[in-house]
């Protein structure tokens, strides 16, 4: 899926979002390993993504193809500082209405209004791609991404009390979210 927007930062720095491509895919695994080293609120830790360059390189040429998905990189001073994805639920008709979508953006860019940015983002893709619901899931710790998320209409819907489990044996709490499109 196709996407492009520039936006002022709060700090006034101009950030281009903007479909990735396959020639981003490098720098894209740099950012992955980078994020997920920041912080304990993402799916992953750094080198989780045990992917070539080339297998990245055809991921997201599939999603710069694809008129259901997208991935997105946010891009400041030249260099992409976060991405977000939305993903279809699944294929089979009763839940091919449902899409989830995921951010991450490097932590000396938080506050800028970058995810807020990439967020909306991921609602104008899966509005523009037909599905009637965007889904998420966030560590019920991170305030911040939930006052975000609540703010852009997303509601909880349930709790996973172990939906996460960290490196050193500890649970991490989900809020399910969903925000309905139609």
């Amino acid at each position: 899926m196709q996407y492009r927007k520039e936006i002022r930062l709060r700090d006034g720095h101009q950030c281009l979002l903007r479909s990735a491509s396959a020639s981003d895919a490098e720098e894209i695994l740099v950012n992955f390993n980078k994020t997920h080293g920041e912080t304990e609120y993402l799916l992953s830790y750094p080198n989780e993504k045990n992917i070539t360059i080339g297998e990245e390189a055809d991921f997201l040429q599939n999603k710069e193809c694809s008129p259901s998905e997208a991935e997105i990189c946010a891009i400041v001073d030249g260099r992409i500082i976060g991405t977000a994805g939305v993903n279809a639920i699944g294929l089979r008709e009763k839940i091919r209405h449902r899409a989830s979508c995921g951010i991450s953006i490097e932590k000396d860019y938080w506050g800028l209004g970058i995810g807020r940015a990439l967020m909306t983002a991921c609602i104008e893709c899966a509005k523009q791609a037909g599905y009637s619901q965007l889904e998420l899931e966030a560590v019920s710790d991170n305030e911040r991404a939930i006052g975000l998320y609540r703010s852009l209409g997303f509601l909880e819907y349930g709790r996973n009390p172990r939906g996460f489990r960290t490196r050193d044996s500890q649970w991490q709490e989900l809020v399910l979210m969903r925000l309905e499109l139609d």
